[in-house]
């Protein structure tokens, strides 16, 4: 039996007080309710760790009952958490019924009300879904409150000073006569390809609109094109203050109480393009397929005084709809004669940038301007020696093509081009640029056609088509086209292998001239069925009528971003053997040309589909069964 406590240590209280008995008999000393039932407070007692011989001997019940007690209302089952309630709960009901409570009462109905919510929260927290807000306020308070979505594309004034200070310091010459006539309302700029001007505009653009808070609009030929300009802007910005821009359109905090413009990448969908307003960078307007709609669209989005226009653009062709524009004549068509308006639009003119009479700021930068005033990135020299003349003038010098002698003109050409990113949804570009996996998952044509030998060899061509499911019947997709510099036969056939081992490679065409005949036979090695071809007038008499009728058709898609490839098929001229005897089809190609091998590999691919399959597939044999009589 536990030993009575000594008498100085015996705690004051009734016979009544079961924690004073407790604490009398050497028991756990914890405040029980008054007058509790017998049943009760064994079980109480249980939890106390007593014995039920203790039990039995202090209540004066025998060892049965208690055990039968325990058994029937499962003292042991009893959770802590349900042990506290139960005790809680005895002692809080007692105190709270006393008719004459002391401070001590009062003071004890607090502490229990507050261990009741502790019990509860505890409850609460273990239930399903239960959290640590439930059992800590603070937690619970700060989940409760309203959540601030975080800011993005924050960009503060410091950190707009520190791109600004780059962007002057990383100019080029001719990109800082394009700065110091920003403001002017509407600017064009003719320029030659890979100087720089789409980088510079995205920078120019974004620096306007932390400036201003005028959204800027980025209409290019194609949409992933338009992504060209996010890109640069996105690098510069994390590059020089290291905020990571984000969006598909990507809306700039200036901070609080300002305005927050957003920059539009945008291809030439003017449906899509029509509900924009902002200022405008509209980048290789000479290449688009309806310009004359798109420009009163585009023009549109810049209506407001306080927009700005900027097109520039490679030239394309004299029979182009942007050309008129470009001159004046545009301008001059329904205004009367003594309004009329004569616009230089001459290299030697606009050489230096001039404001012309119709308003717009004009400039021409050929590639010998870029590198007289300061572009370092050009071998000039090495770059002319692998350009026809042709190509030279119309890529770098800023010289319009005067289709109106070409087997394929402009006009013939722009219901082919497409915005691939919207059209192809069977391509995977992700893969096909990063170059790696499958792109795409149907049967894939490729066509090849060589460069010369020697130091100064031209460029070889190489596209993949994607042939229609049923010949004669849809549409020839050009889906990859790439060049290759120099006299490297082996790794331009390990290139073949490569594309072959990544794309479904049914066929494969090879001019068998300069280097091809070396590159058919490694790709031999290891696809037999690889075709050779050795032109003669009459093969490619074949070859340009059966694409004549598949652009005629419009049974041709490519991407309208592909200038180059739009540039070589414009090459192809009528012209005559040496003999002058028959008629055939050339494009120039001396040993620094290259500018129509992208075309004649386009041919060869087309080839493959029989002319007959054009007017209703190819003929199927007949046999004829006859009866004896």
């Amino acid at each position: 039996m536990r030993q009575r406590p000594k008498k100085q240590d015996e705690p004051v209280g009734g016979d009544d007080d079961l924690g004073v008995l407790l604490a009398r008999n050497g028991g756990f000393s914890f405040p029980v309710a008054e007058g509790l039932d017998q049943r009760r407070a064994a079980k109480f007692l249980s939890w106390a760790m007593w014995r039920s011989s203790e039990i039995a001997e202090l209540l004066g019940l025998s060892e049965n009952t208690i055990a039968s007690w325990r058994k029937r209302d499962g003292w042991e089952a009893a959770t802590p958490l349900e042990r506290m309630e139960g005790i809680v709960e005895a002692q809080f009901i007692s105190l709270v019924l006393k008719k004459d409570k002391s401070s001590r009462d009062v003071r004890d109905i607090d502490l229990l009300s507050r261990q009741a919510i502790s019990i509860a929260k505890i409850r609460k927290f273990q239930e399903a879904g239960g959290h640590s807000g439930h059992l800590n306020d603070k937690v619970a308070n700060r989940n409760a409150a309203e959540k601030k979505k975080p800011k993005r594309n924050v960009i503060t004034e410091e950190q707009l000073e520190i791109l600004r200070q780059r962007h002057l310091d990383e100019m080029f010459g001719y990109q800082k006569e394009w700065h110091q006539v920003r403001d002017l309302r509407h600017r064009m700029i003719l320029k030659s390809r890979q100087i720089g001007a789409t980088f510079y505009f995205a920078r120019e653009a974004l620096i306007h609109a932390l400036e201003t808070g005028n959204n800027q609009i980025f209409l290019s030929a194609s949409k992933s094109q338009a992504q060209v300009f996010r890109g640069y802007i996105v690098d510069f910005v994390r590059e020089t203050v290291g905020v990571d821009l984000t969006g598909e359109h990507i809306t700039l905090d200036r901070g609080e109480g300002e305005k927050h413009p957003t920059l539009y990448f945008l291809g030439t969908n003017s449906r899509t393009a029509q509900s924009y307003h902002g200022d405008l960078y509209f980048d290789e307007f000479f290449w688009v397929h309806g310009f004359k709609k798109l420009e009163d669209v585009a023009s549109g989005m810049a209506s407001h005084k306080q927009y700005r226009l900027t097109y520039f653009s490679t030239p394309s062709s004299i029979n182009d709809e942007a050309y008129p524009f470009w001159t004046g004549k545009a301008w001059n068509a329904d205004r009367a004669k003594q309004d009329r308006i004569e616009i230089d639009v001459s290299w030697k003119a606009l050489r230096d940038g001039r404001q012309c009479e119709d308003g717009i700021w004009r400039q021409v930068v050929t590639i010998e301007d870029a590198a007289e005033k300061g572009c370092t990135l050009f071998d000039l020299v090495g770059l002319r020696n692998r350009k026809s003349a042709a190509a030279w003038a119309n890529l770098y010098m800023c010289q319009f093509v005067d289709d109106s002698l070409s087997v394929f003109p402009m006009a013939a050409l722009k219901p082919c081009q497409v915005e691939e990113w919207d059209v192809w949804k069977d391509i995977d570009f992700g893969k096909q640029l990063l170059g790696y996996g499958r792109p795409y998952d149907g049967e894939v044509w490729l066509s090849y056609d060589p460069n010369g030998d020697g130091p100064n060899a031209d460029n070889a061509g190489l596209v993949l088509v994607a042939p229609p499911e049923v010949l004669g019947v849809g549409k020839f997709r050009v889906i990859w086209r790439e060049q290759f510099i120099g006299s490297d036969f082996e790794k331009q056939a390990k290139r073949i292998q490569n594309l072959c081992d990544r794309y479904n490679v049914t066929k494969i065409d090879i001019d068998e001239s300069g280097l091809g005949k070396s590159v058919l036979q490694l790709v031999r090695k290891w696809f037999p069925s690889a075709r050779g071809h050795m032109y003669s007038p009459i093969t490619k008499t074949r070859m340009v009528h059966k694409t004549l009728n598949v652009v005629g058709h419009k049974r041709l898609e490519y991407p309208i971003a592909w200038t180059d490839l739009t540039a070589a098929l414009m090459s192809i001229r009528r012209t005559l053997t040496s003999k002058g005897q028959h008629l055939t089809y050339e494009a120039p190609r001396t040993k620094s040309s290259g500018h129509g091998d992208l075309a004649w590999a386009l041919f060869q691919a087309l080839d493959n589909e029989p002319l007959e399959a054009a007017v209703g597939g190819v003929r199927k044999g007949r046999v004829r069964v006859l009866e004896k009589s």
